[in-house]
């Protein structure tokens, strides 16, 4: 078997969604954008989401709408993908990173309490491979302080923690609907919020600072049928960027977004079996206490001889990952570096394993197989 790690599921209903946009004749930032916007809203069950062109750009746009004063300080998990970091330089900001924990790898709360002080304006939690971060606890501490949450929640569309959808818990939160992600539209993604003037502040910025967009200017004169010589005027108040979402885009969104508790029973799903499939194994454990209530982005592993796994597995035809690493090892973050033991350590054992809706059980069975296979050889 060739087993990949990733796959997309897009369909006829994506399809006919795209056509209904080249009908339109309208691709870019148009109504589409704006229905996405509504429909995942009223999913997350938050006041109000701005559509942009990437997680990252949500990050880095969720931070610029406070306004903080520069050479302030965020507090940022040391594991994570590089754009949780990077939203903080974006933005004239210091990021400090907080070790994880050892059974959960998320954002370690004690740690965070230590290395809080006042120069910290935000932190930025991520809900790391779809595992909850307690933002139960994080959030009573953080408001006592005026410290501002905006979550990653890159890895966690349609996830839930104690019955409350994530993203709902903070004061913002940040989507990636990237071609791997829980939900895709290909490239894109989302900030949602209660604040809707937060919201409206990101949504003036993410199409080079406009004051109205294209779409908005359009419907003045066209859907209300009015005329006015200065229908084309608009001003730029802000710095902005070129980070909105397209119609072709929030098109799929919109069919993805109805496919979107299914695909995540179905992962639900797969990961059970994996669970079941190698509860037996020594020297290769889960990565995560898996909570079988929410989803989860990728099923992750451990194990100490990771090179040798990652091999075995390649000779198998089974793709593997290793999705992140401790963010201070990186280059560019190399005068950042601080305390982070537990990251350091055990980053260095887990491995990431196929997951997706269209994965079957004979692929399943193949990839616990030559997990066991490997076990056996290894304990």
């Amino acid at each position: 078997m060739k087993i990949r790690l990733v796959k997309p599921f897009v369909g006829k209903e994506e399809l006919e969604n795209i056509k209904d946009v080249f009908d339109r004749a309208w691709l870019g930032n148009g109504p589409k954008v704006a229905e996405f916007e509504k429909a995942w809203s009223e999913y997350l069950g938050c006041r109000a989401s701005v559509a942009v062109n990437s997680g990252t750009a949500a990050l880095h746009l969720a931070i610029w709408a406070y306004k903080f004063p520069q050479g302030k300080k965020v507090l940022v998990p040391a594991m994570t993908f590089i754009s949780t970091a990077n939203a903080a330089l974006y933005n004239n900001l210091i990021p400090v990173f907080v070790d994880v924990e050892e059974e959960t790898l998320q954002m370690d709360l004690e740690d965070l309490k230590r290395k809080y002080n006042d120069e910290c304006v935000a932190a930025i939690p991520v809900h790391f491979g779809g595992h909850p971060v307690a933002v139960d606890e994080l959030m009573p501490w953080a408001r006592s302080r005026n410290l501002k949450i905006i979550s990653d929640c890159a890895h966690c569309a349609g996830g839930q923690y104690k019955g409350r959808k994530l993203g709902t818990w903070e004061d913002a939160s940040c989507f990636s609907f990237e071609e791997k992600k829980c939900l895709t539209t290909g490239d894109g993604g989302m900030v949602s919020s209660d604040d809707e003037e937060l919201i409206e502040k990101i949504r003036g910025n993410r199409q080079v600072g406009m004051s109205s967009g294209t779409w908005q200017r359009f419907k003045e004169i066209q859907v209300k049928n009015k005329t006015d010589a200065h229908h084309w005027y608009y001003e730029i108040k802000d710095l902005g960027h070129k980070y909105n979402m397209n119609d072709v885009a929030a098109s799929i969104g919109l069919a993805q977004l109805k496919k979107l508790d299914y695909m995540s029973k179905k992962r639900i799903e797969i990961i059970r079996q994996y669970l079941d499939g190698i509860k037996d194994c020594q020297s290769v454990k889960p990565a995560f206490p898996y909570d079988l209530t929410t989803t989860y982005y990728d099923f992750m592993v451990r194990v100490k001889q990771r090179n040798e796994f990652i091999v075995f597995m390649q000779q198998k035809g089974i793709a593997t990952g290793v999705h992140t690493m401790p963010i201070p090892l990186h280059p560019l973050y190399k005068d950042y570096k601080v305390e982070i033991p537990t990251a350091m350590r055990i980053w260095q054992e887990y491995v990431v394993l196929p997951l997706f809706v269209e994965l079957t059980d004979d692929e399943i069975r193949y990839v616990i197989d030559a997990i066991i296979e490997f076990d056996k050889k290894h304990k």
